[in-house]
C-alpha cells in the first residue's frame, strides 16, 4: 500500500492530525495499536480542562486557535465539545499576576475576584487568596472529541485502522519511509508519530528526542454532597512557603465530569512506569494526600469516596511539547499532562510539518 501520510497512535492528537492532513487532501492511514475508546494511554475519559491559564506567548497563541477550531468542529459534527463554566485560578498570586498581565496583552477575558467572592460562588470550595477567573474557559469532553475528530476525518476520506501494532517504521530517505505491521507494509512521504507513551520505543533509536518520562498518574473522582452547586474548572497552586501546603505533590487541577463526580489530581508526580507494565494500581500515600487535599478544600465533595483514575503523562523536563520533523517522520510528543485542550491546533501544527512548514520554535526540537 502506498499513502501520503500513516499517522501511528489514534488519541486525540493523531486523530486530529489525521482530520487536518485529510481536509488538505492528503491520504491518510492512522493506525492504531489498540482497540477503539480505550483506556491503556492517556486520550481516554469523559473530561479534560479547557485551560487558558498560561502566560507564555506560545501557548496563548496555540490554545486561543484550540478554542476557534474547536467550535469549528462543534458546528461541524453537530457535537458539543466544551462547556464554558469558567476557571478558577488559585494560589501562587505572583504567578497569576504575571497569566492576567499576559491576558490582557492578548484580549483574553480574565479578572481577580475576592476570597470571600469565590467561597460565595463557588461554595463546595475554600479559597484563601484573590481568585484569577477566566469566564471563557471550562472544560473539554475528551470522549466526544475523539469520536468528533474520527468522524470529520473519515468524512474527508481519512482511515483508521484499530487493533493493528505498528512492528516497525524503516526510513528509505527525506521524502519516504515504510510503516510495517503484522499484516501489512505501507510506504508513505511521511509518517506522524503521536504515539504517546510508546513514541521512544517506537522511534527513540531513529530520531533524537528530549528525554520522555512516562509516568502514571492518579487523579480521583469524588462525589458532590450537594448536586445543585456549582463548580467551575480549576487550577490550585500551593502558596510558596507556606507550611500548610507541605504535604503537596504539586499544585492540583480539577473539573466537574458530569455522572461521574468532581475530578482532582496531582500533576505529573505519579509513579514512573512501563506503558506496557502498568499495575493501574494508585499509589496509596499519594491518594491519601489527595484525600487530605479534598477534606481540607472541597468541602463540597466527600472526600472518601475518591475513585482513582488511572491514565499515562509522557513528558519532557520542562513539560514543553514536542513538535518537529526529522526527514520523513514527524513527531508529536510530550504532552506533559497538560496537552489535550490543545488537540486540534496541534493537529494544524504536524500536518504543517508534514508540508514543510515549521512548528513554532518553543516546540521544536531539531
Amino acid at each position: 500500500m502506498d499513502v501520503d501520510v500513516v499517522v501511528v497512535g489514534g488519541g486525540a492528537m493523531g486523530s486530529a492530525a489525521a482530520r487536518q492532513l485529510a481536509l488538505r487532501g492528503r491520504s491518510v492511514v492512522l493506525l492504531e495499536q489498540f482497540e477503539e475508546g480505550h483506556h491503556v494511554g492517556a486520550s481516554h475519559g469523559a473530561t479534560r480542562n479547557f485551560n487558558t491559564a498560561y502566560a507564555e506567548d506560545a501557548y496563548l497563541a496555540l490554545v486561543s486557535e484550540a478554542r476557534d477550531l474547536w467550535d469549528g468542529l462543534a458546528e461541524e459534527t453537530e457535537m458539543q465539545l466544551l462547556d464554558l463554566v469558567g476557571l478558577a485560578n488559585h494560589g501562587n498570586i505572583a504567578r497569576l499576576r504575571e497569566v492576567r498581565t499576559a491576558h490582557a496583552q492578548r484580549g483574553i477575558a480574565s479578572h481577580f475576584i475576592s476570597a470571600k467572592e469565590a467561597s460565595d460562588r463557588w461554595q463546595g470550595m475554600v479559597f484563601r487568596s484573590d481568585v484569577l477567573f477566566v469566564p471563557d474557559s471550562g472544560r473539554v469532553r475528551a470522549a466526544e472529541a475523539l469520536r468528533a475528530l474520527r468522524a470529520s476525518a473519515e468524512a474527508h476520506g481519512a482511515r483508521f485502522t484499530y487493533s493493528t501494532p505498528v512492528r516497525d517504521i524503516r526510513v528509505l530517505h527525506d521524502d519516504r519511509a515504510v510503516v510495517v505491521t503484522d499484516s501489512l507494509e505501507i510506504t508513505a512521504r511521511r509518517v506522524v508519530i503521536t504515539a504517546g507513551a510508546w513514541t521512544s520505543k517506537l522511534v527513540g533509536t531513529q530520531v533524537p528526542l528530549p528525554r520522555l518520562v512516562v509516568t502514571q498518574e492518579q487523579p480521583a473522582h469524588f462525589t458532590p454532597i450537594d448536586d445543585s452547586q456549582s463548580w467551575p474548572s480549576f487550577n490550585h497552586a500551593p502558596d510558596p512557603g507556606d507550611p500548610r501546603d507541605d504535604y503537596w505533590y504539586s499544585p492540583v487541577y480539577g473539573m466537574l465530569t458530569p455522572g461521574e463526580g468532581v475530578k482532582a489530581g496531582w500533576h505529573g508526580v505519579g509513579p514512573v512506569t512501563d506503558p506496557d507494565a502498568r499495575t493501574f494500581q494508585p499509589e496509596p500515600v499519594q491518594l491519601e494526600a489527595l484525600r487530605r487535599y479534598a477534606r481540607e478544600w472541597l468541602p463540597g465533595v466527600d472526600a472518601e469516596s475518591a475513585v482513582p483514575i488511572s491514565c499515562t503523562y509522557t513528558s519532557t523536563a520542562n513539560e514543553d511539547f514536542v513538535l518537529d520533523r526529522f526527514g520523513p517522520l514527524v513527531v508529536g510528543a510530550g504532552f506533559s499532562g497538560h496537552g489535550f485542550k490543545f488537540t486540534p491546533a496541534i493537529g494544524r501544527v504536524l500536518a504543517d510539518l508534514v508540508d514543510g512548514i515549521d512548528a513554532p520554535r518553543r516546540f521544536r526540537r531539531a
